[in-house]
């Protein structure tokens, strides 16, 4: 099989991140040093004491004998300390690497908004969240510090025998470097072998998660067995895919096991015939101890080949994310709140997908500050593309779009979002309590802040018949809330947090009519003062107030009024 490179952007990210770490994996290294210093130090009291028993040296070296093994001893303590310290730093190097791509991986997604989401399998993006990031750990505590010792640690030793034997060191390093040729035999495809066992681990993690979310129709469509058969399918494909990478981890210890018997067997051989000459076994012993120190670091090493095989994989995956947000040089636009926010769209454009043409094709408008644009039309038209474009997560292919007189470009991401708030469809519960769900709008919102936001989104008819009122535990493991007091907590979050701008994306869809009538209500008294986009399908959200303008074949056709 051929050897399959690494994409060009997996190995750039490889060696970004890599660069990252070997910060970490120094200290690591050098305490596998002075550990190896110390079995150094060990091996030469082991070979005195034994070839001090098999061949008695003259009168008075016993005290002499004495002193190796108080040294012998004292060499373990200090090598046992710094194995401890040095596991210890690995493992935080690991957890801090974890860490740090988690945190850049949260970033992307987050700069990438909902668009990119939406385009992607749940479960792949839950994989690449936990698995993947969990795959890198190896890297960097274990791989990155055993790549040095790898060619630093052997050297020492053979350093050490070649003082006392020339030909030893010889044999131990012809021996060495057989090791890396049988583990590139042995590795031939190993990293593609790899790469194709995680995306087909991403593969049954997104379909067994979409099809847990999808059981009762699948119940109800008598496809329970079909959908299990292909789970298993999927499942025996991983497990012949994990066993391939398995293979591959054998035989670099076969290959490794071999040299290190090779190289044993010429030196007990050669020391063989020293002893029938009468040489003193001392250093003879003192090498042999050593064969086992010489390849300690390449049998680490050849372990710590597959946590880097491992994050190939994982590598291609994870550099296809979207680049993290840039941020603005330029100042942010105003957000004083007393003169409202205005927005121009001018000739906008903006394709989703090039085969099913422009969604928005030259599309200009206005909405003058505390004033309100109701956006109807059919599905497809654009409405809910205009409510991404003024939230900053996608860009448009060309025109400008401003916010009182700036181009929503050069807003500091950080400042647009304080100066909108947004209420979709489906509004999304955390675990916690109703109280810190309605904070989730604003974090340092206080408690009569969020109880006043409570009272004006109508909260409390509801809140009241609860368990603990507003500390009642809701989302996932709590108590449970239907679509219009899921809706009515999303309008408490948007009344905390007072921004200028709202931006309201089929706020009253799957809601029936006397819900929807309650809700519409509540964003009215949101609505005084504030700049609003409003989008819906809904003939009585059109009678909400405001402008209307509608929207077909990504152009607008005023209604009413429309500057």
């Amino acid at each position: 099989m051929a050897v399959t490179r690494l994409p060009k952007p997996g190995r750039a990210w490889m060696a970004r991140n890599m660069a990252a770490g070997r910060q970490a994996a120094r200290p690591v290294a050098l305490l596998g040093l002075l550990a190896t210093l110390a079995a150094i130090g060990q091996a030469w009291c082991v070979a005195r004491l034994l070839g001090e028993a098999i061949l008695p040296t003259a009168p008075g070296a016993a005290g002499a004998g004495v002193l190796w093994p108080l040294l012998f001893v004292g060499l373990a303590v200090v090598r046992a300390v710094l194995l401890v310290v040095s596991d210890e730093l690995s493992f935080t190097a690991g957890v801090t690497a974890r860490r740090r791509l988690r945190s850049d991986l949260f970033v992307r997604l987050l700069g990438a908004g909902p668009g990119f989401v939406r385009g992607s399998r749940s479960g792949e993006l839950a994989a690449l969240a936990v698995d993947r990031i969990e795959a890198l750990e190896g890297l960097f505590a274990r791989w990155l510090p055993a790549a040095t010792l790898a060619l630093a640690s052997p050297l020492l030793v053979g350093l050490a025998v070649l003082l006392v034997d020339p030909w030893g060191a010889v044999i131990l390093g012809v021996a060495g470097l057989l090791v890396p040729v049988g583990m590139a035999l042995a590795g031939l495809g190993a990293a593609a072998a790899s790469q194709r066992q995680f995306v087909a681990m991403g593969r049954l993690q997104a379909r067994f998660l979409d099809r847990v979310r999808g059981i009762a129709t699948i119940v109800l469509a008598g496809r329970a067995e079909q959908e299990a058969q292909r789970l298993q399918a999927a499942a025996d494909d991983l497990g012949r895919r994990t066993l391939r990478v398995l293979r591959v981890a054998f035989l670099s210890s076969a290959a490794l096991d071999c040299a290190a018997a090779v190289s044993l067997v010429l030196l007990a051989g050669r020391y063989a015939a020293m002893w029938r000459g009468g040489a003193n076994p001392a250093a003879a012993i003192f090498v042999l101890v050593l064969v086992a120190e010489f390849f300690a670091p390449l049998r680490v090493f050849a372990a710590a080949y597959q946590d880097r095989l491992q994050a190939a994989g994982a590598a291609e995956q994870l550099s296809g994310l979207p680049e993290p947000p840039e941020t603005a040089v330029t100042p942010p636009v105003r957000t004083v709140a007393a003169n409202g926010v205005s927005i121009a769209f001018s000739d906008v454009r903006y394709t989703w997908d090039p085969s099913r043409g422009a969604v928005l094709d030259g599309l200009s408008f206005r909405v003058p500050a505390e004033e309100t644009m109701v956006l109807v039309g059919s599905s497809g038209a654009g409405k809910s593309t205009i409510i991404e474009l003024l939230l900053g997560f996608v860009r448009p292919d060309s025109g400008r779009i401003t916010l009182n007189g700036a181009d929503i470009g050069t807003v500091v991401p950080s400042a647009l979002a304080r100066m909108t708030a947004w209420i979709g469809q489906r509004p999304v519960l955390f675990a916690g309590s109703l109280r810190d769900n309605i904070r989730f709008g604003r974090e340092d919102a206080t408690d009569r802040e969020v109880e006043e936001a409570a009272r004006a989104a109508g909260i409390g008819s509801f809140a009241a018949t609860l368990p603990d009122g507003l500390d009642t535990p809701i989302g996932e493991g709590g108590y449970g809330l239907s679509g219009g007091q899921a809706q009515r907590v999303a309008i408490a979050r948007a009344f905390v947090r007072n921004a200028p701008l709202l931006l309201l994306d089929e706020p009253t869809a799957h809601l029936d009519p006397a819900t929807e009538a309650d809700v519409l209500d509540s964003l009215r008294r949101l609505a005084l003062g504030r700049t609003v986009i409003l989008a819906s399908h809904s003939a009585a959200a059109h009678a909400f107030g405001g402008r209307t303008l509608e929207l077909s074949n990504g152009r607008a056709r005023p209604i009413q009024g429309v500057a």
